[in-house]
């Protein structure tokens, strides 16, 4: 019981990590491209893990079937995901990137059904998941669907990223058990060996002249959204299941709108409230009660 506390709060925390990861991201790109955005805190990252291998006296398993999770993991979920969603806020609105986030829960759902035994698709897990997108919808407003159509390849740029969160999650959730923090710094040092190359690739980052408010923005996307952020990661997917983790999308934008009242001095709207309390409603509803559900939810 202890534990499942602990990793429900660790969950909370990674949700309130992440939901800052658009603001900083917002600011980032302002004055750096995506690539080498991506390729920044990417390579802090992994420097920052290197450092604390170093003082551990320990350094990441080599072997195959690791080496593949460090390089699926860091391309589909990490380098990938952070170009594609970094270029489409570019293009598109926060609210509508909320939206198109919402298929990551979604996607989610439907792949653990297929590809992880113990997380079938439910009658109750259906309505949790329905009620954590009335969520979004509610927050972010139907409006924000106007802006369907306007930028196509904005928009499957940030679609692109979250399937791409979804794969990553189905694939982690079916390894075997790693320690938490080799598995984070190899994920993220492949990941940065990945997007460093590209950046000189599609852009010039000895021509790029960031502004010092960019620059603490890659900082702090490198300490907290990707660091500390993937030792959380890896041991929520497998303690609460994929399903439950993808949850956390649709708390994401919740949140990310809290962060616009406090930093930006934004409006608390009722929605906001409503809509926490759908995504919350459907948090409950996607958590398995053994004994509970009959047959006929299976």
């Amino acid at each position: 019981m202890r534990n499942s506390i602990t990793d429900y709060a660790l969950l909370l925390l990674l949700t309130v990590i992440w939901s800052t990861s658009f603001l900083l991201i917002k600011v980032g790109v302002e004055t750096v491209p995506p690539f080498i955005l991506t390729a920044g805190r990417l390579t802090i990252a992994a420097l920052i893990f290197c450092i604390y291998l170093a003082i551990k006296g320990q350094w990441i398993p080599m072997h195959p079937q690791a080496l593949l999770l460090y390089f699926v993991v860091g391309i589909v979920g990490n380098s990938l995901p952070f170009v594609l969603i970094s270029w489409g806020e570019i293009h598109i609105s926060s609210s509508l990137t909320a939206i198109l986030m919402g298929i990551m829960p979604i996607s989610t759902f439907v792949l653990a059904h297929y590809f992880v035994s113990t997380e079938s698709m439910t009658r109750r897990k259906t309505v949790g998941v329905f009620f954590g997108f009335c969520g979004l919808l509610t927050l972010v407003g139907l409006p924000a669907l106007l802006g369907l159509g306007d930028h196509i390849l904005g928009q499957l740029s940030v679609l692109g990223g979250a399937l791409g969160y979804s794969f990553a999650t189905i694939f982690v959730r079916l390894q075997p058990a790693f320690t938490g923090y080799q598995m984070a710094a190899g994920v993220n040092i492949a990941a940065a060996m990945i997007s460093m190359p590209l950046a000189f690739l599609f852009e010039a980052p000895f021509e790029v002249t960031p502004s010092s408010e960019s620059l603490w923005a890659i900082l702090a996307l490198a300490i907290f959204p990707t660091a500390i952020a993937s030792l959380i990661y890896f041991r929520v997917i497998k303690n609460l299941g994929a399903t439950t983790f993808s949850q956390i999308n649709y708390v994401i934008p919740v949140l990310g709108s809290i962060w616009g009242v406090l930093v930006l001095g934004e409006i608390l709207e009722w929605n906001t409230f409503v809509a926490m309390f759908l995504v919350l409603c459907g948090i409950y509803f996607i958590q398995s009660k053994s004994g509970v559900q009959s047959k006929s939810d299976a």
